[in-house]
């Protein structure tokens, strides 16, 4: 029956087949719209003034201000390297054709939830979209072929349900407050100052403690961190940086957008908290990363590094804020740039191990050479944007007069730059413990992270003025000077 079949249809092809066929397509579909978002959010930025901001649009919904403006580039941005690093994995692995059509439809569901996100107008449904970026990334795990990808998403669906629903919380505070007041609550980021109150209530403090401490574990922060470094080693690389480099942004958004409103209300409070979650994240990542013996979950670790350096950046503010800013935007290229080499890296060693990698220099030069300028960068090395921002938060550290988160962090700082040189550079620039062949790289697999290096390197020695006004509007919003 099957022989009658073939010569009957000798043309036909298989589903399987067919989906292949079309497979093939998406994933430059993918980049091809990635970069039309790209342009439409860079002519955005080109032509509207800072002055003539903020803009409201969709009946109030929405907003484009210096920060809905910074960060839809900026995330933008990094979709698009993300996308054409899917198009040269898609390229260099056939397999990957099966699953490229669930991961481009959840991915371009992801960033459609993330713009609107950044530019709404309004806490309660920012929190939601975010809530919706989470079920696109958990769906996304599941594609995975590393570990339990099943189990791995449902502990992130379990953690950041936990963190967002802290920050509900902290809204459904926030109404109480109003309510025993008297005063009518909207949550609308231009209104809801109105239903604040100058005095100390226990109510709008809880709230504001209560937001923080959930958006804190959805940026990675203690106490609620232990989510992050497993699905970031288990996730398919594309998803682990679309995690650390734009979903983070959009929790920092929000985290933002609070810091606005309660300007002038309780920012002292909020910032004794920051601080001490600022201090036990560096703590746990300075102590983890000299554990580390996994490349991935290194990253990790020195993703919850960040994490505190922008919590004691932001508790301190005033000259501190520009520095924050800064070391935000260019933490997302650096995240970016180490995911898409260490997924290179996986691909051709079939390991997340740095036991089983060394000489990775010679097989994969270009790859190898790029995560090396990537770990310069995520360390604080000059010429990059990271060490420009560093030296503002510690200088805005010392003018605010608290040595004690000076002092904790260049020491956090200096055990974990010696703990990650220790770890990867052997694995770099070591004597090769197995013979591969060198691996040749396609440009389509170099630009987007050469991309990421011009982009650190330019924030990091010459920003155009109109960057540099955009991130100093965004500084002074979130109580800069």
């Amino acid at each position: 029956m099957s022989l009658t079949r073939v010569a009957e249809f000798p043309e036909s092809k298989s589903s399987d087949e067919t989906t292949s066929d079309h497979g093939h397509l998406i994933a430059p579909a993918l980049v091809g719209l990635a970069f039309l978002v790209w342009l439409g959010s860079v002519g955005v930025f080109l032509t509207n003034d800072l002055a003539s901001l903020p803009k409201y649009f969709g009946n109030h919904y929405w907003v484009l201000d210096p920060t809905s403006m910074l960060f839809v580039l900026v995330v933008n941005t990094v979709f698009l390297g993300i996308s054409v690093y899917m198009l040269s994995r898609e390229r260099g692995s056939p397999e990957l054709t099966r699953d490229i059509r669930t991961r481009a439809s959840l991915t371009i569901l992801f960033m459609l939830a993330t713009n609107l996100g950044i530019m709404a107008n309004d806490l309660i449904l920012m929190w939601a979209l975010i809530e919706i970026t989470t079920a696109c990334a958990a769906l996304m795990m599941v594609c995975g072929d590393y570990g339990a990808p099943k189990q791995t998403a449902w502990r992130y669906m379990l953690y950041s349900s936990m963190s967002l629903a802290l920050t509900f919380l902290g809204f459904m505070c926030l109404t109480q407050s109003a309510a025993l007041r008297g005063v009518e609550i909207s949550f609308r980021i231009d209104e809801l100052g109105t239903a604040l109150t100058m005095a100390k209530d226990g109510w709008q403090r809880l709230g504001l403690a209560l937001m923080l401490l959930g958006l804190g574990g959805k940026l990675g922060l203690a106490p609620l961190y232990s989510w992050l470094p497993e699905t970031y080693e288990a996730a398919p690389t594309s998803t682990s940086a679309l995690l650390a480099a734009v979903q983070f942004n959009i929790s920092i958004v929000l985290m933002f957008r609070i810091l606005q409103i309660f300007q002038g209300f309780d920012v002292s409070f909020a910032g004794q908290e920051l601080l001490v979650m600022g201090y036990i994240s560096l703590v746990i990542a300075a102590v983890q990363i000299m554990a580390a013996r996994n490349y991935k979950r290194l990253i990790a670790y020195a993703c919850i590094s960040s994490s505190g350096v922008i919590a004691l950046g932001i508790s301190v503010g005033k000259a501190a804020a520009y520095g924050v800013v800064l070391y935000t935007v260019s933490n997302a290229f650096v995240k970016s740039l180490l995911f898409v080499t260490a997924g290179r890296m996986r691909s051709v060693y079939g390991t997340n191990e740095v036991a089983a990698l060394s000489g990775v220099i010679r097989v994969l030069p270009f790859a190898g050479l790029l995560f090396t300028g990537g770990i310069f960068a995520l360390l604080g090395f000059p010429p990059f944007a990271s060490f420009l921002a560093e030296m503002l938060i510690l200088s805005g550290i010392v003018q605010a007069g608290n040595l004690m988160a000076f002092t904790l962090m260049c020491v956090m700082l200096t055990v974990i730059f010696v703990a990650t040189g220790r770890t990867v550079f052997p694995m770099l620039w070591g004597e090769p413990k197995q013979e591969i062949a060198r691996v040749r790289e396609s440009m389509v697999a170099i630009v987007p992270k050469v991309g990421f290096v011009g982009v650190l390197s330019m924030l990091g020695t010459y920003t155009p003025e109109l960057i540099t006004n955009l991130l100093r509007a965004v500084a002074r919003s979130i109580g800069g000077i």
